[in-house]
């Protein structure tokens, strides 16, 4: 069964999402990080929450990224260059996305919300992130752009050595 996104513009279907989702996650575990940066619609956000994030208002609390856009784009040219020691040589990283989620349509903006297992392998360990992705993607007539993107993990807390120095 097909579920579609309503409202004015074109019409956005479940595997359109999924496809979105799935190519964005395979961009980032490849590290073609300028060419994940371009599904960011201009003016996006990224958030990381803290882990004791309960639900509150979307800035309330503690977060451990809260990127706008000029932010984001800084933080992909430091990770990119040798200057980031906690992912030089970058980490490598495997996600599963499952769950996706459709959700209101509000004129060209959808709400998607899909969980994740992100699989992060660096210095002979390897660390589990688990969570949910709450994005905010713009539809436009060439395809998705991401709006607002928010990692929600689930740890109560990240285990000892663990880190957030990639995109989650």
């Amino acid at each position: 069964m097909e579920t579609r996104a309503g409202g004015i513009g074109r019409t956005v279907t479940r595997a359109e999402v999924e496809e979105f989702l799935f190519h964005e996650a395979d961009l980032l575990d490849r590290w073609e990080l300028d060419e994940w940066f371009a599904l960011m619609a201009e003016g996006s956000e990224y958030y990381v929450p803290t882990t004791d994030w309960t639900g509150w208002g979307v800035l309330d609390g503690g977060f451990f990224s809260s990127d706008d856009y000029p932010i984001l784009k800084a933080r992909l040219k430091r990770l990119k260059s040798r200057k980031a020691h906690a992912e030089n040589p970058h980490s490598r990283t495997h996600r599963m996305i499952s769950n996706v989620i459709v959700g209101e349509r509000v004129g060209d903006l959808l709400e998607i919300k899909a969980n994740f297992i992100i699989h992060r392998f660096r210095d002979e360990t390897v660390q589990s992130y688990v969570g949910r992705y709450e994005h905010l993607l713009e539809v436009t007539d060439s395809g998705l752009l991401i709006r607002r993107r928010r990692s929600v993990l689930g740890h109560e807390l990240l285990e000892p050595g663990a880190r957030l120095s990639f995109i989650l």
